[in-house]
This record gives C-alpha cells, structure tokens and sequence, in this order.
C-alpha cells in the first residue's frame, strides 16, 4: 500500500464574508480549486464584533456548502422554508443545487464562535438539482474512541463508526481528529481521491518523509495513496476530509459555481429577476 505524504503546506489568509465576519481562508485562494473542494474557511473569533453580523440572506447554486460548528450557536433559514439552530458539534450538509436564498446568523452576543464551513462541487448533472439538506447532531454523531484518539465521523467510517452522509457521488470523508501526544492515527483513504488536513491546533508529523513544521490553523495537501500516518508532537485536534474529483471544467460567478459562463449569467438574472428559487 502506498503511503500519503505531505504534497503542500498551506497558511490560510485572513478574509471576511457576509456582513464582515472575519475568517481564515485556504481553498478558495491556494489552491482555487482541489477538485471537488471549492472553499474552506475557519471562522472563529472571542470577540462578538468579529462574528455578530453573521452572513444574512445570499444565494448558491451549483454547490454543496458544509458547516461545522466546533463552538457557539447559529441560526439559519432559508428560501424553502427551512429554520434551525446549530449548536457546538452539529453540522449541516447542504445541497443547493437549482438555487437557495439562505442566511446564516449567530444566535449569541458573546462568547467564543468557532467552526468551518466547506463547499463542494456538484458535477453538471446534479446542479439543477432540487436543494436538500443533511442535519447532523452532535449528539448522534458517529464517534470512535480510544485511550489515544477521538475520531468523529461525519463522512466515511473509521473503526466501526460510519458517518451519516451515504450514497454521494464524490464519496466523501470527513474525520474530526483529536490526537493525543506522541500517539498515531492511521487510516485508509481511497487511491482516487484528492485529500487534505486541516490542523486546527497543535503540531503533527504526515506520513514516512520528512517535511516543514506543521503547527496551528494550516492546510496540508496530501499526495495520492491509501495509507494515512499521522504522528502527534503534542496534543493535537484536526480535520480529515477526501473526496472523489469530479473532472469538469467550472466558472466560479461569486455564490454560484456552474460549468460554463452562461450559467453564471443565467443564476445572475434569475437572481435579479426572482425566479432563482425553482
């Protein structure tokens, strides 16, 4: 069996979005694209004025955004009639497809936000797909324990711990990782997918070949194979995630993602026009 390797090293830049939530953006930036992940972001702040605009009503079409909520409470509702609260350890999985109006807003005035959103491409054809949603609670969250580690499942399985996100077509994994030090966390990924991490804190050695330090809110880019070693310096928590590529051309136009430009310029008028929500 091959073993992964560290391909890149990634630092996130600072950013913000919605109404000026600030974060830490990697894909989306370095690399554009890692097929089929579109954007990563670690948004998190102890400071309200940081996070208390939270991101109102915007669009999508033609992506799959998921949001991890490590800490903290958001409210969401959307143009389908959907509301709910996410609390510290939820995720929601969202298909947008043909197009959602959604806002995202922070249900607290203090205290400590932490969390991540991911966006997933969606191949040509499941973009005008009818928009779906996965609810995860923490409290029903696939977990594998040991004296070692703690992994949180939310895609794929570990051990005997199979995530809630079945049957998708970029066959996604998608670990919460917390490793204590000088322990191991091994894993098998498929060979056809692209994959990376996300530490979130403390320090971690990739793989049989020596690379640069690794420590705090970094993105590694994972070279292909099947078998994944991951050696903790110090006690560490971190982000597992691997999907199958889709293999089509893309053109980003802001909250839309479609195959051509023309689709863009449609998901803008529909927009403009209020016939985005099919």
């Amino acid at each position: 069996m091959k073993i992964i390797e560290v391909d890149k090293i990634i630092d996130p830049i600072l950013a913000s979005d919605g109404a000026g939530v600030k974060l830490k953006r990697s894909i989306g930036v370095e690399p554009n694209y890692f097929d089929p992940f579109l954007m990563l972001d670690e948004f998190g702040s102890k400071n309200s004025d940081d996070y208390v605009a939270g991101f109102p009503a915007h669009p999508h079409r033609g992506i799959e955004t998921v949001t991890y909520m490590l800490q903290g409470e958001f409210e969401h509702e959307d143009s389908t009639g959907a509301k709910g609260r996410m609390s510290s350890g939820d995720v929601q999985w969202m298909k947008t497809g043909s197009g959602i109006i959604h806002s995202e807003m922070p249900a607290m005035s203090e205290g400590r936000l932490h969390g991540f959103q991911l966006w997933i491409n969606m191949p040509a054809k499941l973009k005008m797909s009818k928009p779906e949603y996965i609810y995860i609670d923490s409290e029903k969250m696939s977990v594998h324990k040991d004296d070692d580690k703690k992994v949180k499942v939310i895609a794929g399985k570990f051990e005997k711990a199979q995530g809630p996100v079945r049957g998708h077509n970029v066959e996604p994994v998608y670990f919460d990782v917390e490793l204590n030090k000088d322990k191991q966390f091994n894993s098998k990924l498929p060979s056809t997918h692209n994959s990376f991490i996300y530490l979130i804190n403390g320090e971690i050695e990739i793989g049989e070949k020596k690379h640069d330090k690794v420590k705090d809110s970094t993105l590694i880019l994972l070279s292909k194979g099947e078998d994944l070693k991951v050696k903790a310096n110090t006690n560490t928590k971190f982000l597992v995630i691997s999907g199958k590529p889709i293999n089509e051309e893309i053109v980003r136009g802001g909250p839309f993602v479609m195959n051509t430009k023309a689709e863009i310029l449609q998901a803008v008028q529909d927009y403009h026009n209020g016939t985005f929500v099919k």
